[in-house]
């Protein structure tokens, strides 16, 4: 039956099977070694447990779904009073009651295997908490309950180099590699986003957007779907002429 399938598959297909093949061949011998090869190995073969963002990829959907709907609440309306009442009719009660939606959902869905990390319903669940918490601090945010000194700054540089960071932080691979206990552990990731956020901060004083892999691939995309329209107008044109 494998070889069957492997008559009918395209050469391309058959290549990218062939090398994969070849590169774990290579590799597989390092796992688990803090060496270069044990870090490629780590990059390419590594757990799906060993990386979280496919798992909270729809915590960014929503996220992305409630930064539209305040920006169009908060930035549009002028006013306080209108910013006030348009929060609270167009976010807070429709977020609250999704997120309550979406806590009941998770729990009866598999009960009570949803406090089982990275599952189907534990991934409903955590959503539901999570947009019912926002929804909550930002009544203290847009009503001014409480009126701390807001700086935003720390965000703004993990926002602008997520995925640079996404894709660098496989090089702490090499630093205090099996010598991390679920106690010390604790200090060694509050020093990492310290020393990160120091880090990135002067990386956006002294190379802005060139060091972020983001910005550079919003860039590409744009000039891609620029030369991919100007085909079509100048097709769209000969069409006309002919």
């Amino acid at each position: 039956m494998v070889n069957w399938h492997w008559v009918y598959l395209r050469n391309w297909r058959k290549g990218k099977i062939e090398i994969n093949v070849i590169i774990l061949s290579i590799l597989l011998p390092y796992e688990g070694d803090s060496n270069l090869f044990g870090l490629f190995f780590h990059i390419l073969y590594h757990n799906i447990n060993q990386d979280p963002i496919l798992t909270f990829f729809p915590s960014f959907l929503f996220g992305t779904v409630i930064g539209d709907t305040l920006f169009h609440t908060l930035f549009v309306n002028q006013s306080e009073e209108d910013k006030k009442r348009a929060f609270g009719h167009n976010f807070l009660i429709p977020s609250i009651l999704c997120g309550i939606f979406l806590i009941a959902f998770g729990i009866l869905l598999n009960f009570p295997r949803f406090l089982m990390r990275r599952s189907f319903s534990w991934a409903i669940y955590s959503i539901g908490i999570d947009v019912v918490l926002i929804s909550i601090f930002l009544i203290f945010e847009v009503f001014e309950i409480i009126r701390p000194h807001k700086s935003y700054k720390f965000l703004f540089y993990y926002s602008y180099y997520s995925l640079t960071i996404y894709l660098a932080h496989n090089f702490l691979y090499f630093l205090f590699f099996q010598q991390l206990n679920v106690i010390n552990i604790w200090f060694f990731i509050a020093g990492a986003f310290i020393f990160m956020g120091i880090l990135l901060r002067i990386i956006f004083k002294t190379w802005e957007g060139k060091a972020s892999i983001k910005v550079q691939i919003g860039k590409l995309s744009l000039g891609y779907a620029l030369k991919v329209e100007e085909r079509l107008h100048k097709r769209h044109n000969k069409m006309n002429i002919q």
